[in-house]
């Protein structure tokens, strides 16, 4: 352990030779002991998820080239909190110090982002099969699920999951050769492959890999060559009981122009999709994205945070784009977290968000108090007003319960559209109508025709 230690010592001397004196101080005056070696992985400890995040966003790459230059054998350093540290000490408190391998370059050629971790990945509804399901392939790659593919829109977070499965085997045995690629470099790699006629490298880089995870595959769709060549190497690792997990935007059956002997091959294993997060697990998105940005998880109150999840609900991506942009803006500017300075900030994304979005959702928001009123006999009017018959409260309820489902709409969003009626009445109302659901047929019934009516299955 005292060879690292010097090493250490000796980088972060180096650090604060070349660094700015205020981000030296910032990011690694409280990194002081290698906290253990194993596997070449050497191990240091940050004082916060913050610091932890922003050094393998930044400066990890640096770290580890430091690192090579002083070793004869490939090693590289690995971040973890002040809590990781802890619960691996109650585990055990022996350490070996690992000797170096031989023949472990190949091994961290991999492509894969290493901030890509089960820990920073937010668990939901919406992801929950996909999360446990890649923990459990991560677990026992080429055992549980082979291939496991992985589906759903643009920005909910496959990429991530994927390679949290590529980062999660290669921490625990970095000897595993795993291989992360997106399939137009595949595609890439395969033309490259027959002008300069190098198939012996083609190979070599495909099929001598214990994990390959291949993002975006739809984008083989009408290239039937490297289709023919991809289905060769899928047979020769799922053969040898070698881990593939792939990713798409829809399932493997809804592919196109893709050979139907690959696709087939493709729900071998096990699909699982990843759907658009609710407002709650957006809430929670946000909150774990704020621990990364910032020392401070309170710096910015709920209500900011509750605003941009009930306003950027597509995907992951759009959702962290927004909170990133109220930080820089209120930070640079030495504004307060406020609702209305965050309004300021992200006017021109919601403006742009509203143009193609809002006159849609007006029709389709109108549209479906028309046809909860029509369905039960009573006007819109009747319906909006605050009359307390049964007959008006409960068609009331329903046109709520059906706005919350199809739309994920804020409790406050809902009480505008009837009247500005407080939230706690919406609530209220919603739950009345889910509680009714489970124990009457009849009710059921109804609120199924009516999803229906109102587009959810259509």
């Amino acid at each position: 352990m005292e060879q690292y230690q010097r090493l250490w010592d000796k980088i972060k001397y180096q650090l604060q030779l070349t660094l700015d004196e205020e981000v030296f101080s910032e990011h690694f005056n409280d990194i002081t002991n290698v906290f253990k070696v194993v596997n070449n992985y050497v191990y240091l400890v940050a004082p916060n998820s913050f610091v932890k995040s922003k050094i393998e966003s930044f400066y990890l790459n640096r770290l580890n080239a430091m690192l090579n230059e002083e070793v004869s054998e490939k090693h590289m350093f690995k971040i973890i909190t002040k809590e990781q540290a802890a619960e691996e000490l109650q585990k055990t408190t022996n350490y070996e110090i690992n000797q170096p391998e031989l023949g472990l370059e190949s091994k961290y050629k991999t492509g894969l982002n290493n901030s890509y971790t089960f820990d920073n990945f937010v668990v939901g509804s919406s992801n929950r099969l996909a999360y446990t399901s890649a923990m459990k392939v991560a677990d026992q790659p080429g055992v549980v699920a082979n291939p496991l593919y992985i589906f759903g829109e643009v920005g909910l977070g496959k990429t991530h999951l994927m390679q949290c499965v590529g980062n999660f085997i290669l921490e625990n045995d970095v000897h595993k050769k795993v291989l992360y690629v997106k399939t137009d470099q595949f595609i890439e790699d395969f033309a490259k492959a027959v002008q300069k006629k190098m198939f012996d490298d083609f190979s070599k880089k495909y099929e001598n890999v214990d994990i390959l995870l291949v993002d975006d595959i739809q984008f083989l769709s009408g290239k039937t060559q490297s289709q023919l060549e991809f289905f060769k190497i899928f047979e020769k690792l799922k053969e040898n009981n070698k881990q593939i997990v792939i990713t798409s935007d829809r399932p493997a059956s809804e592919l196109y122009d893709i050979m139907s002997r690959l696709t087939s091959r493709f729900e071998w294993g096990l699909s699982v999709d990843i759907n658009r997060p609710n407002l709650e697990h957006r809430i929670l998105i946000l909150k774990k994205k704020l621990q990364a940005e910032t020392t401070d998880p309170d710096l910015i109150p709920d209500e900011i945070l509750d605003y941009i999840a009930s306003i950027f609900d597509n995907n992951v991506r759009e959702l962290e784009g927004a909170l990133k942009r109220v930080l820089f803006y209120c930070t640079a500017f030495d504004y307060k977290f406020t609702i209305e300075n965050a309004e300021d900030a992200l006017k021109n994304l919601i403006n742009s968000k509203n143009i193609t979005n809002k006159s849609i959702e007006k029709t389709n928001y109108t549209n479906i108090l028309d046809i909860v009123s029509s369905y039960y006999g009573i006007t819109t009017t009747d319906l909006l007003s605050k009359k307390r018959k049964k007959q008006y409260v409960f068609p009331r309820q329903i046109a709520m319960y059906i706005l919350k489902d199809m739309y994920d709409l804020t409790y406050k969003k809902i009480g505008q559209l009837f009247n500005n009626r407080d939230h706690s009445t919406v609530i209220y109302s919603i739950e009345q109508i889910a509680n009714d659901l489970q124990i009457d047929k009849a009710k059921k019934g109804d609120v199924d025709k009516l999803l229906i009516k109102c587009g959810k299955n259509g």
